[in-house]
């Protein structure tokens, strides 16, 4: 099984690659971000050890825990979040590495890793090939005021909190230019799959 992780900034079409992997080529693909959200449901590991360092008050009155509270605490200071994503991270890799034993298990040829922590939580380690999503930034402002409606200043605050274009390239083995028409990306993509 061919494992590929995916990265790329906010808005460069990372869903829409993923998507295509899975119709066209029967990829299994697991998000991290989804997988987080997953295991910080009430009776999760993670769950419990986010309340046991952080308290009831980030609960909502179902017990879930209050993303938006969670977030004002952690980003205000640098040791919480380290904290949080100490308990987070790991976990995630953890629950990815199931889900590749998984799909191998059930025949899988392709195994596919969206990240935006690609780079942080060195997930070179388990991936055979690297792949960053890129677009321009004119193309990838316009997508997301389109898609989530969002104002120029918070585009622009979100793009600078991620890693920067440099990095990603230096980091990825193979970069995907998905900032024109989805045929074009669609054939960097068969290429990037040595032609399969």
């Amino acid at each position: 099984m061919k494992v590929i992780g995916i990265t790329g900034g906010i808005g460069a079409g990372k869903s829409r690659v993923l998507d295509y992997m899975r119709e066209k080529y029967a990829a299994a693909v697991c998000q991290t971000d989804k997988a987080a959200h997953e295991l910080q449901k009430p009776g999760k590991d993670c769950y419990r050890e986010i309340v046991r360092n952080f308290g009831a008050e980030i609960l909502n009155a179902d017990g879930s825990i209050n993303r938006k509270v969670l977030g004002s605490i952690v980003f205000s200071a640098p040791k919480k979040l380290e904290l949080l994503n100490g308990i987070v991270h790991p976990a995630v890799k953890a629950f990815v590495k199931e889900e590749m034993k998984r799909s191998e298990e059930a025949g899988a040829d392709i195994f596919v890793i969206e990240s935006a922590l690609l780079m942080e939580d060195h997930y070179e380690e388990i991936c055979d090939r690297l792949w960053y999503i890129y677009a321009d930034k004119s193309v990838r402002t316009a997508r997301l005021k389109e898609s989530r409606e969002l104002e120029d200043e918070k585009i622009e605050n979100i793009m600078h909190s991620q890693a920067d274009e440099e990095a990603f390239r230096s980091y990825c083995d193979v970069t995907i230019d998905n900032s024109g028409t989805f045929a074009c990306t669609e054939k960097q993509i068969e290429k990037a799959l040595g032609g399969r």
